[in-house]
This record gives C-alpha cells, sequence and structure tokens, in this order.
C-alpha cells in the first residue's frame, strides 16, 4: 500500500478527488500547499485507504498519527461548513484538527473560528509551534467561560436559592445533591422547600431525600406558603427551593413563579439546562426564563451526550456564570462546581 497523494487548485477540489479514488472514509495524512504553475499554487492532500483496510505494514504508522487523522468524510463537512476559512485552515500546522475537534464535539462553526481568530491562528505566524497555539486557543476559551458558587459567602448571612429549568432537567436530584455537598463537605444547616403543584409525585421524592439527609422539607403552594416555609427555618444557613419543571414557551406559569418569588424576597435563581436537548430549545429555554433574572447556568446531564459544545455556545450567546455541572443520577456524587479546565476538556475531549 502507497500513501497517495491528489493536488488540485483548491481544497475542495482536492478533497473531491480522494472521495472519488479512495471513498468517504479514506484518511487524510496531512495538507498543504504548494508551488504550482498557477499563480496561486496548489492544494495537496495525502491520504490513505479507509483504516479498516490498513495493512500491517501500516498499523504502526496509523498507531502513531491516529490522533490527527482526518477521514474525507470529515473534511468535506468542514469545507462546506467553513466557507473561505477553509484555506486558511490548513495553512497554519494543527489548526485544521483543534477546529475538526471543535465542530465535532458541538462547538458552533461562527464561536470555534472566534476562538481561533483570537488566538492569532490567520496571521501567518505559524512558527510558534503546534502546542504554543493550542495554549493560546484554550485561553481564549476559558476566558470566555465564566464560574460562580452561589454559596461562597463571606459571612454567615442565610442563603436561599431556587432552582428553574424545564420539565426533566433534573432539578430535584441536583437539589438533593448540592443539599447533602453542603452538609457533608461545607457543613452547613440546609433547608428544602417544593413549590412543584403541578408534577405528581415532585413533594415526595423530595421529602424522601429530605428523609434520608435528616433535614426538614416543607411544601409552599402560593406565596404566604413560601414565607411560612422560609419563617420556620430561619435557622438554616442554606435554604433550596425546588420548582415546577415547566415549558419555556409558557410563559404565564413563568410569570407565575416570579410573583411567587418576587425581588424583595432577595432568592438567588439559577438556571438548569440540559446538554442532552437540542441546542435551539436549550437558548429558548434561556431567552424565555431570563423573566426570573436567573445568577447561573447549571448545565445537566453531560453523561447523556457525546457533544458537549452547546455548554460554550450559550455562554457566548447570554454571558452568565456557569455554577455546576451535572453528570450522572448518583447523589451526591455526580455533580462538580464549574471549572474552567474541566469545562474546556468537556468542549474537546468527547468522541
Amino acid at each position: 500500500m502507497q500513501i497517495k497523494k491528489y493536488q488540485a487548485r483548491t481544497i475542495k477540489e482536492a478533497t473531491a478527488k480522494v472521495k472519488n479514488v479512495l471513498g468517504h472514509d479514506a484518511m487524510i495524512i496531512s495538507t498543504k500547499k504548494i508551488k504550482g504553475n498557477g499563480k496561486d499554487g496548489l492544494f495537496e492532500i495525502a491520504a490513505i485507504p479507509p483504516k479498516d483496510n490498513i495493512s500491517s505494514e501500516y498499523s504502526d504508522l496509523f498507531g502513531e498519527v491516529k490522533t490527527e487523522l482526518m477521514s474525507i468524510k470529515e473534511m468535506l463537512y468542514l469545507v462546506n461548513h467553513c466557507g473561505g476559512y477553509s484555506e486558511k485552515l490548513l495553512l497554519t500546522p494543527g489548526i485544521l484538527n483543534l477546529y475538526a475537534r471543535m465542530i465535532k464535539n458541538g462547538v458552533d462553526d461562527y464561536y470555534a473560528r472566534l476562538f481561533l481568530e483570537r488566538s492569532g491562528a490567520f496571521n501567518g505566524h505559524s512558527d510558534d509551534g503546534l502546542n504554543n497555539f493550542k495554549e493560546k486557543v484554550f485561553k481564549e476559551i476559558m476566558q470566555v467561560i465564566k464560574t460562580k458558587d452561589p454559596f461562597d459567602v463571606a459571612d454567615n448571612r442565610r442563603l436561599i436559592a431556587a432552582f428553574i429549568g424545564t420539565t426533566g432537567v433534573g432539578k430535584t436530584t441536583t437539589i438533593a445533591k448540592l443539599a447533602a455537598q453542603l452538609m457533608l463537605k461545607s457543613g452547613k444547616k440546609v433547608g428544602l422547600i417544593s413549590i412543584d403543584a403541578y408534577r405528581i409525585g415532585a413533594m415526595e421524592q423530595l421529602k424522601t431525600y429530605a428523609d434520608i439527609l435528616g433535614i426538614p422539607c416543607f411544601r409552599a403552594f402560593k406565596k404566604k406558603d413560601l414565607l411560612f416555609a422560609l419563617k420556620n427555618m430561619e435557622g438554616k444557613n442554606v435554604i433550596l427551593i425546588d420548582t415546577a419543571g415547566q415549558s419555556q414557551y409558557d410563559m404565564s406559569r413563568i410569570e407565575e413563579l416570579k410573583r411567587m418569588m418576587p425581588g424583595d424576597m432577595n432568592i438567588s435563581t439559577h438556571l438548569l439546562l440540559s446538554v442532552a436537548t437540542r441546542e435551539s430549545e436549550m437558548n429558548k429555554a434561556a431567552v424565555n426564563f431570563s423573566a426570573l433574572n436567573y445568577l447561573s447556568y447549571i448545565f445537566t446531564k453531560t453523561d447523556e451526550t457525546e457533544r458537549c459544545g452547546s455548554i460554550i455556545n450559550q455562554v457566548m450567546k447570554l454571558n452568565l456564570p456557569i455554577s455546576y455541572i451535572t453528570n450522572g443520577q448518583k447523589v451526591p456524587e455526580d455533580i462538580e462546581r464549574a471549572d474552567k479546565e474541566k469545562i474546556l476538556k468537556l468542549l474537546l475531549s468527547k468522541n
């Protein structure tokens, strides 16, 4: 077997040649621009047949470079989605693969290119070294990620936090995880309140967690019930409020929830968004629930998807801090305080 090289005036034409001869699953070894007869030169792609058919003589080679390989199918996708940037992406070593990794993990094409531009990827300084270049891109991404710990306060004042979001996003389980961690790790005195009057069994589920933890749990259907519950938990450091899951399109119920928790009650709200949902629906929820003036994002169900790029996309659209990330159903283990480096890994390490 030989490594085959294909040349053309544009990267799109060279890619098409590889596809026509070796098929969609051919593996690209390298891409570069070379001098040719024309004024602008030629693009050259070196490729080998699909990896399933690689002979033993090439098994070692494939093992060494497989993390940088890209199938012609992936190359075609990128060429068709990055417009005039495809040629720019090929002129600096390592840019194309990093760009591809972001796109494959669900980072919006516009934001992926923006991070590359801000890091100087298209300035022609390709002699900085691949690792140095990647470090610049990582810094650009982490610069736009803000984190917040809602329970980190200097004094011992009481904190009241309500958790909002669509049905099934994981509010009750998340509250149970937080309650356990705040008690066991931070030594906080915690109380729970459920104002979910719509979902059958909502209070029972929260009450079960409360009984296990040995903490009080109140139900509130109206504002006066909520005031009563808060008064009865004056000795608690932290009070966590479980709200009813509701459609992001049901603005009347969102307004109803807002009236139940007016600003003068000093209740901070935090929006839960499932990474496993369609990104358009996630963004719609973020926009419509903004009527409740939430202070941070909690991204849930990262274990249920291979593409976590929607996290950075959402942060770029509505620039608010991330407080927590959840990655499973286990209580209290499967929740982590937001950390920039860990979020970066979520954006780049899957697939």
